[in-house]
């Protein structure tokens, strides 16, 4: 319809956030924009990760290509990768991807001198950039700080040993897996649940233990003081639709409505250490708005064309 405005404004609301985990609500807006942030936070928010293995010495058990996939994989973390460049668009060392604005050198040398296996582990990995190491997956609580060694890379025995310059740039996982900073990102349309209550009192109460069984996951209880089915968890509901099959199978069609909420999404992120999931969330919301700002200068771009034909386009040099 001429002159409709579809804007919205979008809201979101944190429900839980540790470092590696957030969990929120995102209302207010639609299927096509929730989407839209769950696939920039898994494969375009840059991270940093090793590209480029030289190695020096290898006399492992492992070869060469072996090694530099598993340094590949070693997730380092990435705060600092937002300011960094694109080695293919760094001026400073023409795209060579050596240099300090877009990459970060590490060191590994590890040589077992006794008959004891030597676990050579991402610990090992010595860094240019302080900022830049290899995530630490150690728990304080539970573990001797003896096996709190990261990654294993490679194991040497006496005599074997391992010498390795590696470079790493900063890139996004819809160019490679290493780069993904999410290690999972789900979201789900928030359901609505209204109990008919006229129609459930007509029921047993061996048939509302029955309705509430039904259910696969614990989304209804029965009150212990009322003997009401109530709804305990409107989220634990995973829309397979088992408790309105058994209101039919006992002849009691309507005896609950569930629909999801078309504006409302609730979001789980999980991020792989890289970077906390609270500022995944953060630097995939400022890239969505680096692409929508672009798609708006590119409509008033051809809106320019219409209007002034080919001098627009010659002023952009066209």
């Amino acid at each position: 319809m001429d002159g409709a405005s579809y804007q919205r404004f979008p809201k979101i609301r944190i429900r839980e956030m540790k470092d590696d985990y957030v969990k929120f609500e995102l209302r207010d807006t639609d299927a096509s924009m929730a989407n839209a942030l769950r696939r920039v936070m898994l494969v375009e928010v840059p991270t940093i990760a090793i590209d480029l293995v030289e190695i020096e010495v290898n006399s492992s058990v492992l070869n060469d290509e072996f090694i530099a996939h598993r340094l590949g994989l070693i997730p380092l973390t990435s705060e600092r990768a937002m300011n960094m460049r694109f080695s293919r668009d760094c001026d400073a060392c023409d795209g060579d991807g050596q240099c300090e604005f877009c990459s970060v050198e590490f060191h590994l040398r590890a040589k077992c001198m006794t008959d004891q296996t030597l676990d050579v582990t991402s610990k090992d990995l010595i860094s240019s950039d302080h900022t830049v190491i290899p995530v630490d997956f150690s728990d304080s609580a539970g573990f001797d700080s003896s096996e709190q060694r990261g990654i294993i890379i490679v194991k040497l025995r006496r005599g074997q040993e391992l010498r390795l310059r590696a470079i790493a740039r900063k890139g996004i996982g819809k160019d490679h897996a290493k780069w993904s900073p999410a290690a999972t990102v789900t979201f789900m349309y928030e359901p609505e649940i209204h109990i008919n209550e006229d129609l459930m009192e007509s029921l047993t109460l061996d048939e509302k233990r029955s309705f509430v069984e039904s259910s696969p996951t614990k989304v209804f209880d029965i009150d212990p003081n009322t003997h009401q089915v109530v709804v305990v968890d409107r989220e634990a509901y995973t829309y397979d639709d088992e408790v309105l099959k058994k209101a039919e199978a006992m002849g009691k069609s309507g005896l609950v409505e569930i629909y999801a909420k078309e504006d409302s999404f609730i979001f789980t992120v999980e991020s792989t250490g890289v970077i906390k999931a609270s500022q995944l969330v953060l630097n995939a919301i400022e890239i969505l708005k680096q692409k929508l700002d672009a798609v708006r200068l590119s409509e008033d771009t051809v809106e320019a064309d219409d209007q002034f034909g080919e001098l627009g386009a010659h002023m952009r040099g066209g």
